[in-house]
């Protein structure tokens, strides 16, 4: 009766280890899959994370280089009978290119003349005075096809 004995304590112990094993090699497929599944949720809300601090940096700077034209202004002035561009519109014009640069905006550019001299002469003046500063964008990075010049000479004086 021993010899029975032995038998059926030894069929009770492989029997339990192959339960285990089974149960064993069970569990960790249920564990990798929660962990691959906390992994991309993970990944994901870090790519979410990254791209909304992208996006808020990009914003920033968008309103810095709007801030810095409106510091500017639109209007650029020149010496007397002169079309050509002095250090401060230089200045200015790098603000409105920085900004146009990061947009797709086209822009009228327009010249303009005080009364003195003949209509002709001064529509002649304003278109140079236009295109000095269509020329300067132009050289900076700013597209021709994006700038439209006309001249308004003495008709529309600043």
């Amino acid at each position: 009766m021993k010899h029975i004995t032995v038998a059926g304590k030894a069929l009770s112990v492989i029997f339990a280890v192959l339960w285990m094993v089974g149960c064993a090699s069970t569990a960790p497929e249920t564990d990798t899959a929660d962990a691959d599944a906390a992994r991309r949720a993970s990944e994901q809300a870090a790519a979410e994370a990254k791209a909304t601090a992208q996006m808020e940096a990009k914003k920033k700077a968008q309103k810095a280089l709007e801030d810095a034209v409106a510091a500017a202004g639109n209007v650029v002035y020149f010496d007397f009978d002169k079309s050509t561009l002095t250090m401060a519109t230089r200045r200015t014009l790098d603000a409105h290119i920085a900004l146009l640069k990061t947009t797709r905006d086209k822009k009228r550019i327009e010249g303009h003349t005080d009364e003195r001299g003949t209509r002709e002469y001064n529509m002649a003046l304003g278109e140079r005075r236009a295109k000095a500063v269509a020329d300067y964008m132009a050289v900076n990075g700013v597209s021709n096809r994006r700038t439209e010049t006309v001249s308004y000479g003495e008709e529309r004086p600043v």
